[in-house]
């Protein structure tokens, strides 16, 4: 527990240090044709940001129709895809923590699909439990 916040406040710092850079990609958002690297970056970001807020709104959503064994695991499931997730799109080299943001965005993409999937089964033929284990 105590190494995943760690690793997240090290991802914090990261991005907080990022920040100024994007707001200069932020006058050339033009993420079609990206100038540089930074510029790319920029442009990565914001889609997996976007990505996570529909994640995150749909889970709410899906969580909201579930009973207290649905919910138990989707919690599960999640937590579950969060490891993966983080050992497949980052790694830590001394005191650098590194985030593939075309693999995060990709799976969380992959994950909200399937989330918004489970959602739509609930509300037309109902929830399927079995669905949401890991």
């Amino acid at each position: 527990m105590l190494k995943q916040r760690n690793m997240m406040l090290r991802l914090v710092i990261s991005v907080l240090c990022l920040m100024p850079l994007s707001l200069l990609a932020a006058q050339s958002s033009n993420c079609d044709k990206p100038r540089n690297d930074f510029d790319g970056l920029y442009c990565l970001n914001k889609v997996y940001q976007q990505a996570d807020n529909e994640l995150n709104a749909t889970f709410q959503k899906l969580s909201a129709q579930l009973n207290a064994d649905g919910k138990a695991r989707l919690k599960r499931g999640q937590l579950a895809w969060i490891r993966e997730r983080n050992e497949e799109c980052s790694e830590t080299r001394g005191e650098a923590f590194l985030v593939n943001l075309r693999c995060a965005t990709e799976t969380t993409v992959d994950r909200l699909n399937f989330l918004q999937a489970r959602y739509r089964e609930c509300v037309s033929s109902g929830c399927r439990n079995s669905l949401l284990d890991p």
